[in-house]
C-alpha cells in the first residue's frame, strides 16, 4: 500500500524545487544577457555547449538548439550521478538541466552592458549563484558538476578549482576559433563564478577543531550529536596554572561549523576552540547522503 507521505511532497521537497527552478532561471537569463550577448564561455558543458553551437553556425551555417547539445553532453554524467550518487539527486539535477535549457532556447537575448570586463565579473557572479541554489537543493546544473561533486563525494576533497582548471582547455579552443580576447574574459567569468562557489558554499571544504575543554565528554557529545562526527581526546598540562587540560580533536565539514560552534558554546562558555582550515584529508570522513 502507497502511503499518504509517498504522494504528497514534503516541505523540503517544495523548498528544493523552488531553489532549482530559481538556479536555472537565474542561469538561462545569465547566458542570455552576459556570455550571448558578449560572446563569452561560461564554465562546464554550458560553456562546451556554446562553443560548439558558435563553430556550427559560424563554419557550417547550422544552428544547433542549446536544449540538445547540454542534454547530448548531461547523458553519461546524468548516469554515473543516478548510480553513484544518489536518485533523488540526479532527479531535480535533470530538473535543473530541462528549465535551464528551455529558458536559454527561448528567453531572447538582452545585452545589458557593452563593457566586456562588467559581462565577464557580473556574468561569474550570477553563475556561481545559479549553481549555488543547485547545491543548496542537493542538485546541480549539470555536466562538470557531476563530476566534481562525484569526485568530493569519493575523495573528501573541494574540486572546483580543479574543474576551473579543466575549463582552460575549452577557452584554448575558444581562442583559437573566435579570438583570444572573449576567451580571455571568459577566465575571469568562470573565476569570478568559482570565487563565489567556494565562499557560498562550502559542504566540501574541511575544518579541524581542536577544543580545549572542563566538559570533554558533553562536549563531544555535542559533536557526535550535531554532525555525526567522531573526536579524538588528548589530555595535556596547562603551562600557565599547571594544571591537567582535556583536548578534543575532530574535523567537520565547513558548513556544519556555525551551528556546531554555536551548541559547543552552549555546553560550556569557558572552552577555548581553535579553528584550522583543512586542505586535504586521509582515511574515513562521514559524509550525508544526497538522498
Amino acid at each position: 500500500m502507497i502511503s499518504v507521505t509517498t504522494i504528497i511532497p514534503t516541505p523540503s521537497t517544495f523548498k528544493r524545487v523552488i531553489l532549482v527552478i530559481a538556479g536555472a532561471v537565474i542561469f538561462s537569463m545569465n547566458l542570455n544577457s552576459f556570455a550571448y550577448a558578449a560572446e563569452l564561455f561560461p564554465g562546464g558543458f554550458a560553456g562546451i555547449s556554446l562553443l560548439i553551437q558558435r563553430a556550427f553556425l559560424k563554419f557550417f551555417n547550422v544552428k544547433i538548439p542549446y536544449t540538445v547539445l547540454y542534454f547530448a553532453l548531461n547523458a553519461v554524467p546524468v548516469f554515473i550521478s543516478f548510480k553513484y550518487i544518489g536518485k533523488k539527486f540526479t532527479i531535480f539535477s535533470l530538473l535543473m538541466i530541462a528549465v535551464s535549457s528551455f529558458l536559454t532556447d527561448f528567453i531572447p537575448s538582452i545585452r545589458i552592458t557593452d563593457d566586456l570586463l562588467l559581462c565577464s565579473i557580473f556574468g561569474g557572479i550570477l553563475n556561481g549563484l545559479a549553481i549555488t541554489c543547485c547545491l543548496y537543493a542537493d542538485a546541480t546544473s549539470g555536466g562538470t558538476d557531476f563530476i566534481a561533486i562525484y569526485f568530493s563525494e569519493k575523495k573528501g576533497m573541494d574540486m572546483w578549482n580543479m574543474i576551473f582548471g579543466m575549463n582552460i582547455c575549452v577557452l584554448v579552443v575558444a581562442g583559437i576559433l573566435f579570438g583570444w580576447d572573449k576567451a580571455l574574459y571568459s577566465i575571469i567569468f568562470q573565476f569570478s563564478s568559482t570565487q563565489i562557489l567556494n565562499e557560498l558554499y562550502r559542504r566540501y571544504q574541511k575544518i579541524t577543531l581542536l577544543i580545549i575543554t572542563e566538559k570533554p565528554d558533553e562536549m563531544y557529545q555535542v559533536v557526535k550529536n550535531s554532525t555525526n562526527h567522531d573526536a579524538t581526546k588528548f589530555i595535556g598540562t596547562g603551562c600557565y596554572k599547571n594544571s591537567e587540560k582535556t583536548m578534543l580533536y575532530t574535523v567537520v565539514s565547513a558548513d556544519e561549523l556555525g551551528p556546531l560552534s554555536r551548541e559547543l558554546k552552549k555546553c560550556d562558555s569557558a572552552a577555548f576552540i581553535n579553528v584550522l582550515k583543512t586542505k586535504e584529508i586521509f582515511g574515513r570522513f562521514f559524509t550525508r547522503s544526497k538522498d
